[in-house]
């Protein structure tokens, strides 16, 4: 990853960066460990997601080895340019932050199972960095796609902060906003770390178990699906 880049202020539309009407980089066709399709349509049963908690590489690593996940992609969302680069989004003029889609068959997994791991593979108490890695890129978001996946995001949130409080942590600062788009990242960085086993590959998690029933039906009180 890029260091030493410490833009934290995210910019207004009118000061993003233009970006283009056209991706500027291939993306493989095929995901490095799954074998299925990176792009494309949600098959018809399966479901989507998009979390960013930090460096992508790490993030799209931990997704894929779950039972349920189909497929997994790394890219940016959550900010104002369209079909945005590497370099922009680490420049901080984009609003985008390092993000992960997963495709997932909710028959195998739940979504609740999902946002366990995300409140348990970061800290998502530390604004706009993780750890060394500071930046708008970094920060953490959840990217919903439909308004039960806002209600489960919104519950597992509070129930984390009831835990965390208790260990003496501060305050979430997770947004949760609705998905407007995903643009893929470059082809290098699609299961970064199966390609460069050696890779960058922080933990800034907290070690707090998150208190989520991952069987559960989505009910008043829980964050499963």
């Amino acid at each position: 990853m890029l260091f030493g880049r410490r833009k934290t202020e995210l910019p207004t539309r009118e000061t993003a960066l233009p970006g283009r009407d056209v991706r500027l980089f291939p993306v493989p066709e095929l995901h490095a460990v799954l074998g299925t399709p990176i792009e494309g349509q949600v098959p018809e049963g399966m479901s989507e997601a998009v979390f960013g908690l930090g460096c992508f590489w790490s993030v799209e690593k931990a997704y894929w080895g779950l039972p349920g996940v189909w497929t997994t992609a790394a890219g940016y969302a959550g900010g104002v340019t369209p079909n945005p680069t590497y370099d922009e989004v680490c420049s901080g003029g984009t609003g985008h932050a390092e993000v992960v889609r997963m495709v997932f068959d909710p028959a195998k997994t739940s979504y609740g199972r999902l946002l366990k791991e995300f409140w348990e593979h970061h800290d998502p108490t530390q604004g706009m960095r993780q750890g060394n890695d500071h930046g708008t890129q970094y920060r953490s978001i959840i990217l919903t796609v439909d308004e039960d996946q806002r209600r489960q995001a919104e519950e597992s949130r509070a129930m984390y902060q009831e835990v965390l409080s208790e260990r003496g942590l501060g305050m979430i600062t997770t947004e949760i906003l609705p998905l407007e788009n995903f643009w893929y990242a470059e082809d290098y960085h699609q299961q970064y770390l199966i390609r460069n086993p050696g890779g960058y590959c922080p933990d800034h998690s907290t070690g707090i178990a998150c208190p989520i029933d991952t069987r559960a039906t989505g009910t008043t009180g829980t964050a499963g699906a």
